[in-house]
């Protein structure tokens, strides 16, 4: 298998839960996505209302991209309310009839034959490791999965899984404004299990909220931008692509131009010292 790009094209607003983009801009922005070496797109079942799977598959499959170049990551165990699925409460699914049927909707709706990567959605406190596992080894063997990892676990819930199955990632919130994973030791055991990490929401709220952290940041960065020649969002990803666990960050952005912004700050040279100044602005006091 080919390895994920360095930048992971976020599909979550693509469609219903944003853009609401058409087939042919689908299309449009998977080429660019491309054009730019980003081959890797990452999907959930309930994005969209389980709609954008679907959208995206048909843009796919109208592209000029050809399915050996790119990988296709999505994630199941999300039970969610809505009006594709009138359930009368959100809840988690690790059963293995749920497992099976989502990926073959997800392989169905992408219009693909395997998924590059399956994500356990969220940990759920019923969840049992060795049907997950039969199951997913069951896909594997068939060729209709190739990688197992989950999304938002901690190392216990990841170590209970390892047990009985092979995971190689974790896609975790992670950003300057939420740093919990380099703290908690969950990163340090991801890396210690040979686990990849990737990251989404990887601006975190720089960008979403007015706070006085957010201000902190800001009279930092402002500065740095101009010693990097870069801009600010250019620069939370590098700050956050300096860390040794060699994360992955999930761009949800539609814009083809940020984009590519996106993947040139992969080249931005960071200085350590400019990295804890990021870091003390975003906590708010000096390190222990």
């Amino acid at each position: 298998m080919k390895p994920f790009s360095r930048i992971i094209s976020g599909t979550m607003t693509w469609g219903a839960w944003g853009s609401k983009f058409s087939i042919k801009q689908m299309q449009a922005l998977i080429e660019k996505a491309v054009s730019l070496e980003i081959s890797t797109f990452d999907h959930a079942d309930i994005y969209g209302g389980y709609t954008t799977e679907l959208e995206f598959g048909k843009a796919f499959k109208k592209s000029a991209v050809n399915r050996e170049d790119v990988q296709f990551i999505t994630k199941c165990g999300i039970q969610m309310p809505c009006n594709a699925r009138p359930l009368p409460v959100k809840h988690y699914d690790y059963s293995a009839v749920h497992i099976r049927n989502s990926v073959e909707d997800s392989l169905l709706k992408l219009n693909t034959d395997y998924i590059d990567l399956l994500l356990l959605h969220r940990p759920s406190p019923l969840m049992e490791s060795h049907i997950i596992a039969e199951e997913v080894q069951r896909l594997q063997k068939e060729g209709k999965v190739k990688q197992l990892g989950v999304s938002n676990f901690s190392s216990s819930q990841i170590q209970l899984l390892q047990q009985e199955v092979s995971l190689y990632w974790n896609q975790l919130e992670c950003s300057l404004t939420y740093e919990n994973a380099m703290f908690d030791g969950t990163l340090d055991f991801m890396k210690l299990t040979n686990i990849g990490a990737m990251a989404w929401s990887p601006l975190g709220n720089y960008f979403k909220e007015s706070t006085i952290k957010q201000n902190r940041i800001q009279e930092v960065i402002t500065p740095l931008c101009k010693k990097y020649n870069c801009s600010e969002d250019q620069l939370l990803l590098a700050w956050l692509i300096y860390h040794p666990s060699n994360i992955f960050p999930v761009v949800g952005t539609t814009s083809g131009s940020r984009l590519k912004k996106a993947v040139d700050s992969t080249a931005i040279k960071l200085e350590k010292i400019d990295w804890f100044l990021m870091l003390e602005a975003s906590m708010g006091n000096p390190l222990p």
